[in-house]
């Protein structure tokens, strides 16, 4: 890791937001998604009970087909289980209807992904602001501020997305989801399209967003680079969840992705089989 731009981090403010509630921010309860049918049947989640707390930066691991992006797909309600629940609070996500859902999805949850998806007409303020207009909604100044100040972008809002670096173009879209103060922020392998510099960057402000402004992400990636900058690591093999890492490291990350390969004790001791 390139710690000459990583941009070091209080941990005692982490304490500073820690939610008094214990109902988690996301969780699923027997969480069953399969594709096709008979033979041609694929499971691409088993039966998963998996919890993600508030205020806190979670990564979901897991090998090529493992399930993590339809886990995620589940929890924030872009995809339909086929059994089993998914809660965002206390709301039931898998009960809603397709009003619900977009109501749920535009007002209590946000989206980072690896392509960008700015508007190349507007500027970077109108891209961040757009969420909260398109929904008829009135800006949060005073959030807006703190949101352009933290992720460094206070000398950008006037760009368009062709007069900023892809880094920059990731931290509009950071911005831009946590505009409308989402309960949830879901980032699906949010530094693929970014070069090592950029991508260290944008970690370094989405666990800024987590330790200093109280959100709470769940992040899907391949990197355990990346997955070294959440709070927890949730493994996941063949659809269900094999395990948990606690403060990882990248070598703890490495290690919890050997243990799933040869499904044997953890090499690591910073390692929780599922289930122990």
């Amino acid at each position: 890791m390139d710690t000459t731009v990583y941009v070091p981090i209080d941990d005692g403010a982490r304490d500073a937001v820690a939610p008094t509630d214990h109902v988690p921010a996301v969780r699923a309860r027997a969480l069953t998604k399969t594709y096709g049918t008979g033979q041609a049947q694929v499971r691409a989640l088993d039966g998963v009970d998996v919890d993600f707390a508030a205020g806190r930066f979670t990564a979901i691991m897991g090998p090529s087909g493992s399930g993590k992006s339809t886990l995620m797909h589940l929890l924030a309600g872009l995809d339909s289980a086929t059994s089993g629940q998914a809660f965002l609070g206390t709301t039931d996500v898998t009960a809603l209807g397709d009003k619900a859902l977009t109501r749920l999805r535009r007002d209590r949850v946000g989206f980072v992904f690896q392509q960008f998806n700015l508007l190349p007409m507007f500027t970077a303020e109108q891209n961040i602001t757009l969420p909260v207009e398109l929904a008829g909604g009135t800006v949060d100044r005073a959030w807006f501020d703190t949101l352009v100040t933290t992720l460094g972008l206070s000398e950008r809002l006037t760009h368009r997305p062709s007069e900023l670096s892809g880094g920059q173009q990731q931290r509009v879209a950071i911005a831009r989801a946590l505009i409308a103060q989402p309960e949830v922020v879901f980032a699906d392998e949010p530094t693929g399209n970014l070069d090592s510099r950029s991508g260290v960057e944008v970690l370094s402000f989405l666990r800024r967003s987590v330790r200093e402004l109280g959100r709470t992400i769940i992040m899907v990636t391949h990197d355990p680079t990346a997955a070294a900058y959440a709070d927890r690591v949730v493994l996941i093999a063949d659809g269900r969840i094999a395990g948990e890492i606690s403060d990882p490291t990248p070598e703890a990350v490495l290690a919890g992705l050997d243990a799933l390969r040869s499904l044997e004790t953890p090499v690591s001791d910073d390692v929780t089989p599922a289930g122990a």
